[in-house]
């Protein structure tokens, strides 16, 4: 299978590879980033073998998520990443993630990055069905999926133990038929 490329006006959206390493150590060892994430900071090593870890993995392996690298296209560099696991039980609903970096935040990367996802996932894909899993205290994330028209489906309470306490979550979902009209 081919390696993911995706390209949007001013990104594009590809494999990681060992040469983002310090531009994504630089936003992975940031507390406030992962602070509302799936993951803990990450130190040099960690975050080596995290992208060493992804360089085998291709699309469209239903229950393994995959870390895809954001880069901005002028400058070259890596301003973040997003992931993609096609579910288990059925590969045509996607569940997806974005992480960016906090010196590219406020700049519409994040809600360019996921429309680039989602037009890729629904259009060339196939999927039918798109979901995002955001923890209810993540404003700013709740506000970019609310924006592009993803609908609340789910208050999951004190469902998930991460850096010692429990945290709540939402689940949003998109369909297919849906994107179509926006």
């Amino acid at each position: 299978m081919d390696p993911l490329e995706i390209h949007t006006a001013r990104l594009h959206i590809r494999n990681l590879q060992p040469k983002d390493l310090n531009d994504f150590h630089s936003y992975r060892s940031n507390p406030e980033i992962s602070k509302y994430q799936g993951f803990d900071v990450m130190d040099l090593s960690q975050a080596e073998k995290f992208i060493a870890s992804q360089q085998n993995k291709m699309f469209g392996k239903p229950g393994q998520w995959i870390q895809y690298a954001i880069e901005e296209k002028t400058l070259g560099k890596l301003i973040g990443d997003c992931a993609i696991k096609l579910d288990e039980s059925d590969k045509r609903i996607a569940e997806i993630g974005i992480t960016i970096s906090h010196h590219y935040q406020q700049q519409g990367f994040a809600k360019e990055a996921m429309l680039g996802l989602m037009d890729f996932l629904f259009a060339v894909k196939k999927i039918h069905r798109i979901k995002e899993t955001v923890d209810v205290e993540n404003s700013a994330s709740i506000k970019l999926i609310e924006s592009i028209g993803f609908r609340k489906e789910g208050h999951f309470i004190e469902n998930i133990f991460f850096n010692e306490k429990w945290g709540s979550e939402f689940q949003y979902a998109m369909l297919k038929s849906e994107w179509r009209k926006k």
